[in-house]
């Protein structure tokens, strides 16, 4: 344990990258958001709140630095004597701690959110419809779970690039899509369209929880497959 907290600490080196560029642009799209909302009062016909979306921006920086992480830094890592599992598991132990803290984060703001009636404007900014709308505590897990999910998959994708390059890549890319689209054909086929939207839209928010974080366990046992043979 003591090996994986150092390979953590080894990535702080960098704070920048782990604990300002995310929130950077998240602070700055709030801002525009606020301006733009500002200027263009609510209306009765538009929804209360009035969602941006902007959140989004967030999971995909999340997604980008976990590919960083692993791509950048493996080989120098494995030369201080780190094995590739001491520094898988230290980055995914990173990954982890990272999401608990700006789940937690995002969790107050997006309390502070409603309180002040969507900042005075009405607009949701850290509140998404259906998927961050129950208990502050739920709403910590799921973000704990979304965030650890992408940070993650970021990681398998910045060790398939550095075993296989861009041509690697680009195949991981393909399969993944090919999946998704032999998925997509077995379900019109079986006329199972209904049932899959049932599922997702009688799915609670503890249940929602459940599913990212097995999908985020299932991307990490992925992840820990492919790091075993990456070349540096």
């Amino acid at each position: 344990m003591s090996t994986l907290v150092k390979v953590a600490r080894y990535h702080l080196v960098q704070p920048v990258l782990y604990l300002a560029i995310a929130w950077g642009v998240l602070a700055f799209g709030f801002a525009v958001n606020v301006i733009i909302f500002a200027t263009n009062p609510a209306t009765a016909t538009d929804p209360d709140p009035r969602y941006t979306g902007a959140l989004s921006s967030f999971f995909t920086l999340c997604f980008v630095r976990g590919w960083y992480t692993i791509g950048k830094s493996l080989p120098f890592g494995l030369t201080l004597g780190v094995s590739r599992r001491a520094y898988y598991l230290g980055t995914a132990l990173l990954a982890v701690v990272l999401a608990c803290a700006d789940g937690l984060a995002l969790t107050g703001l997006q309390a502070i959110e409603r309180a002040t009636g969507g900042w005075g404007v009405d607009m949701g900014f850290f509140r998404v419809p259906y998927l961050l709308g129950g208990p502050w505590y739920l709403t910590w897990l799921t973000l704990f779970a979304g965030l650890t999910l992408v940070f993650v998959y970021g990681m398998w994708f910045g060790i398939v690039h550095r075993r296989w390059s861009l041509v690697g890549t680009i195949g991981f890319i393909a399969a993944q899509v090919t999946v998704l689209l032999a998925a997509g054909l077995g379900v019109t086929w079986a006329h199972g369209w209904a049932s899959v939207g049932h599922f997702f839209t009688s799915l609670t928010a503890a249940g929602l929880t459940g599913l990212l974080a097995a999908l985020a366990v299932a991307l990490l046992a992925g992840g820990h497959a492919t790091i075993r043979r990456a070349t540096v």
